[in-house]
C-alpha cells in the first residue's frame, strides 16, 4: 500500500492534503495511510492555543479546526503521534489514543495499531531527563512548568512499549532515536545543520529513551520530525541467537511543512492484501495495556518500573497467548477502533472569536468507553479524584520547577542530559525575552549513554543517498533558483542510488514539497541565550523545534 510520512505538521492540514492530491493526480495511484510525526497541533479553539507551549505570537488557529467542526473531512486515513507544540489539552483527553477528527486518529501516549495487515506503534512528546520519570500528574489549566512537562515522555510509556515481542512495522517518534544519525549521511547532515556537531560528536543529539526502544522493538521503519531536516539511516541490527536473520530499520526524518522543504514522503509498504481496510486495535497492545494498569501513577513523584532485581514480585508485564487469547474473547474477536469521534468542545468561530473560552479538565466519552471495555480506569479521572484529594495538579509546581532548573544531577534512569550548544538553530521558534531562564540553568554534559554497538554499514550512505531529491512541482508555483538544480543529483554530486522495499518494489519515492509564494523572512530574531540549542536540559528549550 502507498504511506505517505509527513514531518512537523504545525496545523497545515489543508496544505498538506492538497500535496496528497498533487501526488496523485501525477503518482501512480491514490494514497491509502497518512502517517504525521508530530507537532500536528489540533487546535479546536482559542483555549486550545493558550495550551500550546510556544509565545503567543507563535499562536495561529492555522487549518485543523475545520476537520473537528465537520467543515471539511480528511481525505485519507490520517495517523499521528504528539510533538512538543500542541494543544496538550485536546490530546490529554485521549491518553489511550482515539479520533480528533472524523478520518484522524491520535496513537496517544503510546500507542500501537493495524491497517490492513501493517502493525504501526508510536510513542508522542519529547525526552527530558528531568521529567522521564514522574508520573502524568498535568492537568489543565497549565502553569508555565506544566504547559511544557506535559508532552515530556515518561518511563511507564516507554516500559509498556518495551513489552512488545512481536514484530514491529512501522514506529513514530517526534524526536529522533539518539545515535541514529551514526548510520546515514552524517557528513551531509551536519553540512546542512552545523550547528547539530557538538551534540552528534558528543552523542547526545536525540532521544535516549527512543533509542532504548529502537534497539529493542527493531522496527521496519522508523519516522521522525522535530529537527527540522530530511535524513536518512539504515541501522542493521545484531541478531540475538544464531541462526536467526538480523534485522534492519530503515529510518527517515522528515522536515516541517513549509515551501521548499522536504516534509512529505510517500513509500510502498508491504501489506497484507487480506486483512481488512480499517483501522484496528492491536492484541498484544490491549492485553499490556490491560497487564499494566496499575503502574499507572499521576503524581509528580520520581518513580522506577519494576525491574528483576529482587524488589519487585512482578517485572515482566509481556502479553502471553493466554493472555492474548482472553483479550480477544473480552472484545467478542472483533478489535476494529470504533469510528466514535464527538465533538467534546466548542469549535473556533472566525465570523465569532471567544477569547475568554474557560480552560476545563475533560473526560472525553472515547476514552471512557475504550477503558470500560477493556477492564482499565482512564488516567484523568485518576487525575481529578487526586486532584479533588490533594490539590495534585499544583501540588507539584514548585517542585517541578525546581527539579527543571537546577544544574544538579540527572535524576533519570540514563547517565546524562542532553547537551547544550553555543551557536544558535535558524529554524527554531524564538522566545521572548521574559521566558529566557538564566543561562546558569542550562546542564552540560558529555554522554556515556550505552549505544547499539553494531558499526554503521556501507549500506547506510547507499540507503542514505536513495532518497533523492526530486521533485514534482504544480505547474502554477513559482520556483525559486535553488530549485532548478538537476534533483536526481545530490549536494555532493553523486546520483542517488536505489533501495527496494519487502516487497521488491523502489523505495526511492517522490519527496514532495510544497511551493508557493509564500518565503521565510530573510532577517531572524537573534537570541540573546548563548547557549541554545534543540536539545538542551531546561523546558524553554523544548520550543527549539
Amino acid at each position: 500500500m502507498r504511506v505517505a510520512v509527513a514531518g512537523c505538521c504545525h496545523g497545515e492540514l489543508d496544505k498538506i492534503y492538497e500535496t496528497l492530491a498533487l501526488a496523485e493526480r501525477r503518482g501512480p495511484g491514490p494514497v491509502d495511510l497518512l502517517l504525521c510525526c508530530g507537532d500536528f497541533q489540533a487546535v479546536r479553539n482559542e483555549a486550545d492555543l493558550r495550551c500550546m507551549a510556544v509565545p503567543p505570537k507563535y499562536r495561529h488557529m492555522q487549518t485543523f479546526y475545520r476537520y473537528y467542526s465537520g467543515e471539511k473531512k480528511a481525505p485519507v486515513l490520517t495517523l499521528f503521534i504528539g510533538g512538543n507544540h500542541e494543544a496538550s489539552n485536546h490530546l490529554q483527553e485521549l491518553p489511550y489514543g482515539g479520533w480528533v477528527a472524523p478520518n484522524i486518529y491520535y496513537l496517544g501516549l503510546a500507542g500501537v495499531v493495524k491497517y490492513r495487515g501493517v502493525r504501526i506503534g508510536g510513542i508522542s512528546g519529547i525526552f527530558k531527563s528531568h521529567d522521564y520519570r514522574k508520573g502524568h500528574f498535568e492537568c489543565p489549566p497549565y502553569n508555565s512548568s506544566t504547559i511544557r512537562s506535559i508532552y515530556h515522555v515518561r518511563n511507564i510509556e516507554v516500559y509498556k512499549l518495551k513489552q512488545l515481542k512481536q514484530p514491529i512495522d512501522i514506529f513514530l517518534s517526534h524526536d529522533w532515536p539518539r545515535s541514529i544519525y551514526h548510520y546515514g549521511n552524517k557528513k551531509q547532515l551536519l553540512k546542512t545543520k552545523s550547528f547539530f556537531r557538538q551534540e552528534v560528536e558528543n552523542n547526545t543529539l536525540g532521544s535516549p529513551a527512543a533509542s532504548e526502544l529502537l534497539e529493542h522493538l527493531k522496527p521496519t521503519y522508523w519516522f521522525s520530525a522535530h529537527l527540522h531536516v530530511k535524513f536518512a539511516a539504515l541501522m542493521q541490527h545484531q541478531a540475538k541467537d544464531k541462526g536467526q536473520t538480523a534485522r534492519a530499520t530503515k529510518f527517515l526524518a522528515l522536515d516541517k511543512c513549509l515551501p521548499h522543504r522536504d516534509f512529505l514522503q510517500i513509500l510502498e509498504i508491504e501489506h497484507d492484501p487480506s486483512a481488512p481496510d480499517y483501522l484496528e486495535y492491536d492484541i498484544e497492545w490491549l492485553t499490556i495495556l490491560r497487564a499494566t494498569d496499575d503502574l499507572i501513577n499521576v503524581t509528580g513523584h520520581l518513580w522506577n518500573m519494576p525491574e528483576n532485581n529482587g524488589l519487585h514480585a512482578r517485572w515482566d508485564y509481556s502479553a502471553t497467548e493466554e493472555g492474548m487469547k482472553e483479550m480477544l474473547e473480552k472484545w467478542n474477536h472483533d478489535l476494529k477502533v470504533p469510528c466514535n469521534f464527538r465533538v467534546t468542545a466548542a469549535c473556533y468561530d472566525p465570523s465569532k472569536p471567544q477569547t475568554q473560552i474557560q480552560l476545563i479538565h475533560r473526560i472525553n466519552p472515547q476514552t471512557t468507553e475504550f477503558c470500560a471495555q477493556l477492564g482499565i480506569t482512564d488516567i484523568n479521572v485518576r487525575l481529578q479524584k487526586s486532584k479533588e484529594e490533594h490539590h495534585v495538579c499544583g501540588e507539584y509546581e514548585e517542585q517541578d520547577d525546581v527539579e527543571s532548573n537546577d544544574s544538579g544531577e540527572d535524576r533519570s534512569e540514563y547517565n546524562t542530559d542532553t547537551s547544550a550548544l553555543s551557536s544558535i538553530n535558524p529554524d527554531e521558534i524564538m522566545l521572548d525575552d521574559e521566558e529566557e531562564e538564566d543561562e546558569d540553568s542550562i546542564v552540560s554534559a558529555h554522554s556515556d549513554m550505552n549505544t547499539p554497538s553494531v558499526e554503521p554499514s556501507d549500506q547506510a550512505s547507499e540507503f542514505s543517498a536513495s532518497f533523492s531529491d526530486v521533485r514534482i512541482l504544480p505547474g502554477s508555483m513559482i520556483v525559486s533558483s535553488d530549485d532548478t538544480v538537476d534533483s536526481t543529483v545530490d549536494r555532493e554530486g553523486k546520483p542517488g542510488g536505489t533501495v527496494e522495499s519487502g516487497n521488491g518494489e523502489d523505495l526511492t519515492k517522490v519527496p514532495l514539497k510544497r511551493l508557493s509564494d509564500e518565503h521565510e523572512p530573510d532577517q531572524r530574531k537573534k537570541i540573546k541565550r548563548r547557549n541554545q540549542a534543540i536539545y538542551a536540559a531546561v523546558d524553554d528549550d523544548d520550543d527549539a523545534a
